[in-house]
């Protein structure tokens, strides 16, 4: 209506002089019916449904749709009222000029309102926004922007994208500029007032995006990321999708992917036992697992509450594998066959094991009880009742071995490698044993990602045991990976390891760390070096001196091949340590005879070192 007033005092003004065809008693009527063309439209195109202060260009699409048409049937219905009784209803340039006044100023009603919205409330709540900056021009990084403008609450003020390119830093994207990247992002960062930079580019290398996160953090820069548009699930909740920098993020390698087709055919429709199903390891085979569609998965694990959280975990999940839950002891042999007896498992995955190098070296029956019989427990289960694959977790500590926790877990190594070497000559074939070695996992229960995270949020200090200690680091589903993979690949015998990158630096590890919790190291937070433990080394091997390696299918993926005893041999051997061990014989005695067995252990920082067979 008030658009309608706008434009009859147009017309007066320039002078054109309007009337009705109908008389002023049917004026009701054709007010009625120009009304409920245009209420008719805007029913049509749902110009209504739009919450109006997160109004977009598509609700001015809808609006000038709603509004064309209602001025082409009107249009249509004076031609006919003008052949029917000899003159119009309407002026059509009065109809035309309503209608523009009436989208002009129902979009600019809208405008104003989501301005009033995101400027004036914002500000009255005193949000402190982000000064952020978008790193890169593409789609991730457009579609990302509209995201995060129209979020609530919001959390970032956008002040522009970054691009490589420098052509392009005479254009805008949604009303804000480019910037070249051609100087310090640090620099650019400082110079426009922004403490944010948000990685958004499809085509961004990995290297490129390890520099500019560190570049960040040395300069106490905050850094986020996003996926690519493909992974979005739901490109609603694309602002989501934006998360701080994790630790994974700053390995200096390319996550390694694998091929799920094999693995597909090895888990569908199988009983799969896992052991060690609580743990960190565990836990990500156990999820990883169910994705492939096996028949039953048969969890074991000594520790109860962990295990009772995991089971209700997976039952929250939707999965045709049924799920049975064991709190058991490897160690306790009739304890694991009467699991065998009753699931007749298929494939068994093996990650029990005690992992803590100190401990272990202060507890060396443990050592052997969990790591070596509990390892020849399964072992011997597993060709007891045809398992088709036993796949062991193992470790980089397990190569030179330097603490008892490695020793074990090379000696495990050593029996069920032998032992399918031992069946294979012997003609039985249903049962082969696959080992996976990798290094230090990301977030796994007592890692160093985890305690460093705790030393910092209680203020420090960072507690590091020598500055020029390194490790090779992985992602827990990585690891994952590599296990399930190898169960696919493997044809017996094979101790798979994997390139894993380059070594980290503990101490540069500890300092990213610090800086991506916004302190500065060695200002708000101290590091500390405290000495290398018993058993500890500087650095970890993935080889042994001796041992080759061959190729497989998968680039990243190698076997070793490591020069090892007969069976008959190492099963006396580890027959004579548990004997040694359950006989509660000295500490000593115990190390020297897994010395005996993994002739280059040297024990490093230890009490044990004395024993060392030169």
């Amino acid at each position: 209506m008030i658009a309608s007033v706008i434009s009859y005092f147009l017309l007066d003004g320039l002078g054109i002089q309007f009337r009705l065809a109908l008389d002023k008693d049917k004026f009701i009527y054709v007010v009625s019916v120009y009304l409920s063309v245009t209420v008719f439209f805007f029913w049509l195109f749902r110009t209504y449904s739009g919450i109006i202060r997160h109004s977009t260009f598509i609700d001015g699409i809808r609006l000038f749709f709603a509004q064309s048409s209602t001025f082409l049937v009107m249009f249509f219905i004076n031609v006919y009222f003008e052949q029917a009784i000899g003159d119009k209803l309407f002026l059509n340039t009065r109809l035309l000029l309503n209608i523009i006044i009436s989208f002009m100023g129902l979009f600019l009603y809208r405008i104003v309102v989501k301005q009033i919205f995101e400027h004036y409330l914002t500000e009255s709540k005193k949000i402190k926004l982000e000064r952020a900056l978008i790193y890169g021009t593409g789609f991730n990084a457009t579609a990302l922007a509209n995201a995060l403008r129209t979020e609530r609450p919001q959390r970032f003020k956008l002040l522009g994208f970054v691009d490589y390119d420098a052509s392009n830093t005479t254009k805008r994207i949604l009303d804000m500029p480019i910037y070249t990247s051609r100087k310090k992002v640090p620099v650019l960062l400082r110079s426009l007032g922004a403490n944010t930079l948000i990685l958004a580019s499809n085509d961004l290398q990995e290297d490129r995006k390890i520099e500019l996160i560190d570049e960040c953090l040395e300069y106490g820069f905050k850094v986020y990321t996003v996926p690519v548009v493909a992974d979005w699930s739901d490109v609603k909740d694309i602002s989501k999708k934006v998360k701080s920098i994790q630790i994974e993020d700053l390995l200096e390698r390319k996550p390694i992917k694998l091929d799920n087709t094999a693995i597909q055919r090895e888990i569908n429709g199988k009983t799969v036992v896992i052991t060690g199903a609580a743990g960190s390891i565990g836990g990500e085979i156990v999820n990883q697992v169910i994705a492939f569609a096996p028949k039953r998965v048969v969890l074991i694990d000594q520790a109860e509450t962990p295990l009772y959280h995991l089971t209700l975990e997976l039952s929250k999940k939707k999965s045709a594998a049924t799920i049975h839950s064991f709190v058991a002891d490897i160690r306790n042999k009739k304890e694991i066959e009467s699991i065998f007896s009753k699931y007749k498992p298929d494939i068994v995955f093996h990650a029990a094991a005690y992992k803590h190098v100190p401990m272990m070296e202060d507890h060396p029956i443990q050592a052997v009880f969990t790591n070596v019989m509990g390892t020849r427990n399964l072992a011997d289960l597993s060709v007891a009742y045809k398992v088709a694959k036993f796949v062991m977790i193992s470790t980089d500590k397990a190569v030179n071995p330097s603490n008892v926790m490695g020793a074990s877990k090379r000696i495990a190594e050593k029996y069920v490698q032998t032992l399918n070497y031992h069946l294979h000559n012997n003609g039985v074939k249903h049962t082969k044993f696959i080992t996976t070695r990798f290094g230090n996992v990301l977030g796994s229960n007592g890692s160093v990602v985890p305690l460093f995270k705790q030393q910092i949020a209680n203020g420090g200090p960072i507690t590091i045991t020598h500055p020029k200690i390194i490790r090779y680091f992985m992602t827990i589903p990585e690891a994952c990976q590599l296990v399930l993979e190898a169960g696919a690949m493997g044809s017996g015998g094979e101790i798979y390891i994997f390139d894993m990158g380059k070594p980290v630096k503990i101490i540069d590890l500890a300092r990213k760390m610090i800086r991506m919790a916004g302190l500065q190291p060695d200002k708000d937070i101290k590091i500390e070096f405290v000495g290398l433990r018993p058993g500890e080394k500087l650095y970890e091997e993935l080889l042994n001196d001796s041992s080759k390696t061959l190729p497989t299918h998968h680039e990243k993926i190698m076997i070793a091949i490591e020069v090892s005893d007969t069976f008959e041999m190492i099963s006396e051997a580890v027959d004579l340590l548990i004997n040694i061990t359950e006989e509660g014989q000295e500490l000593s005695d115990i190390v020297m005879q897994m010395k005996s067995i993994v002739p280059e252990f040297r024990s490093m920082n230890s009490s044990f070192s004395t024993l060392d067979i030169n």
